[in-house]
Parts: C-alpha cells; sequence; structure tokens
C-alpha cells in the first residue's frame, strides 16, 4: 500500500453553495476543522456520516461538464495521504503516473497524473 484516500474534490465555482448540497442530500458535518486543509473561500468540506470526505474547490473560469458531450467531461480528482512525499511519488511514478506540479519543496502536496490523464495529488499527512 502506498496512500490512504482522503477525499474526492470537485471544481466548481462556489465550494460553500456545493457542499451545502450535499450536505442536503448525505448529512453530515459542513467544514468540519481538519489538519489536512485549510477551509476558506475557495475550499470547503463535508464529512458525510459515512466517513467520505468530499472537498470543494474554487475554480473561477469553471466550465461544467456537459453529459455525455467527451467535450466537457466529468471533473474531479482524488486526493491520497502519504507520510513520504518523495518516497510515494517515485513510487507512482514507477506505476506509469506522470508528474505534473511539484511546487516548491515546502509544499504539503503535488500533483501527479494517472496513466489515463487524471490528475491526482498526494498530500503530506499531519504527523501523529
Amino acid at each position: 500500500m502506498i496512500a490512504d484516500l482522503q477525499c474526492v474534490v470537485l471544481d466548481c465555482p462556489d465550494p460553500a453553495g456545493l457542499a451545502a448540497f450535499y450536505h442536503a442530500l448525505l448529512g453530515g458535518e459542513v467544514n468540519r476543522p481538519d489538519p489536512r486543509w485549510a477551509l476558506d473561500e475557495d475550499w470547503a468540506t463535508l464529512h458525510a456520516p459515512s466517513g467520505l470526505v468530499l472537498c470543494f474547490q474554487k475554480v473561477a473560469d469553471h466550465r461544467p461538464p456537459t453529459w455525455p458531450d467527451p467535450e466537457r467531461p466529468q471533473q474531479f480528482h482524488l486526493d491520497f495521504g502519504v507520510r513520504d512525499l518523495d518516497e510515494a511519488g517515485t513510487q507512482l511514478l514507477a506505476l506509469g503516473a506522470e508528474l505534473l506540479d511539484s511546487g516548491p519543496s515546502e509544499r504539503s502536496w503535488r500533483v501527479f497524473a494517472d496513466p489515463a490523464g487524471h490528475p491526482l495529488c498526494l498530500v503530506r499527512e499531519p504527523a501523529r
């Protein structure tokens, strides 16, 4: 095992509004404090009763998908918690992933694409 799935992240124009929508659908707790991420106008969360965490990320020029038109396909990405970004990143690359954005060394996440091109993030887990 390389990582733990932390959450599913949906791009959207209004994170708080989409969190409220999914809260009405699933119940749970909107924007519960969590050391894995900061909450602000660009990021909202829903901790569902099942244990699933949905996150909502603001994208200024968000274009919603059109079903089933592949011109604007479904949009989301997965965040995976890891203890060591370098080690996990090396393992992902060996599995066929592509590094899209490593960012500055002090940043707590890195963006990769899976072999089919879907973005995913490795996120450094907080020290326990």
